[in-house]
């Protein structure tokens, strides 16, 4: 049999037997902007351009709350600053928001906005909680992959509920579920070729929040965010901290500690940004 013989056979095999175990939505590769990677690949392939930033949750979606403060709230007012922060020192990098206001945006747009401007990095900023204590405390900085612990599977299914209020979720998702285990961490799957950069601006992010905020760091994890699902580019998303813990809702809720955050996270992009640009 020819070789071109053997791969048909192959196919003919395996591919219904993916079909069996897979998801629809996460047989679909993520689009390729080969255009956008021509035009960068000719002129300045490293520069840092368009940065999306993301205040999750908003509108009918409160995220998970404190005693008085709900993460919606706080997630925006952070991204607001920080985005603030870059157009100040930065005037030529272009920031765009996936919400500037207290409404809902399903969670398959925000990653469809930085896809659609070609953006170069996506942050998503987040505020965690702990079902089981209130003395859980800390930052940490997701990047799409597999999950490595119990809790990360936690984190990601609850941010992944969100599309339960989403309009037609079912057919949006094509059969999603954000409670499977098997489909979520599916998810990894995908985003591999933005891996390497995604941990690298991660661990830059991890990194400033102990040095510049003082803030304990819980280090950089893997779970499967739909957020992050289909952006092609480098993607974090930053829990800034546990509105379940009462120190940490006060400090992300005051205007000194949204000020150090929101610096921190700069200072970590400030930094990714001149190492790409940069490197040969």
């Amino acid at each position: 049999m020819s070789t071109h013989g053997i791969v048909t056979t192959l196919a003919i095999l395996v591919l219904p037997l993916l079909a069996l175990t897979t998801p629809d939505a996460l047989l679909q590769a993520p689009p390729q902007d080969t255009t956008r990677q021509a035009s960068q690949a000719q002129a300045a392939p490293n520069q840092v351009r368009t940065i999306v930033l993301d205040a999750g949750h908003g509108g009918k979606d409160p995220g998970t709350h404190g005693r008085y403060a709900k993460e919606k709230t706080v997630n925006l007012e952070l991204i607001l600053l920080l985005g603030r922060k870059i157009k100040s020192r930065h005037p030529n990098v272009r920031v765009i928001y996936t919400r500037t206001t207290d409404h809902f945006v399903d969670l398959y747009e925000r990653g469809a906005i930085a896809n659609r401007n070609k953006a170069d990095l996506f942050i998503s900023i987040h505020c965690n909680a702990s079902p089981s204590s209130s003395k859980v405390y800390g930052t940490e900085t997701y990047t799409l992959g597999l999950h490595r612990t119990q809790s990360n599977l936690d984190v990601a299914r609850r941010e992944n509920a969100v599309i339960l209020q989403e309009k037609n979720y079912q057919q949006t998702y094509k059969g999603f579920d954000p409670n499977s285990p098997l489909a979520t961490i599916m998810l990894a799957n995908y985003q591999h070729a933005f891996m390497e950069s995604s941990i690298n601006f991660a661990e830059k992010i991890e990194r400033s929040f102990r040095l510049n905020a003082n803030r304990k760091s819980n280090g950089v994890k893997q779970a499967g965010f739909i957020v992050l699902w289909k952006t092609t580019m480098p993607s974090v998303l930053i829990e800034t901290g546990y509105m379940s813990n009462r120190e940490e809702e006060d400090y992300l809720r005051s205007e000194d500690g949204q000020e150090e955050m929101a610096d921190a996270i700069y200072k970590a992009f400030a930094r990714y940004k001149e190492e790409i640009e940069t490197a040969e």
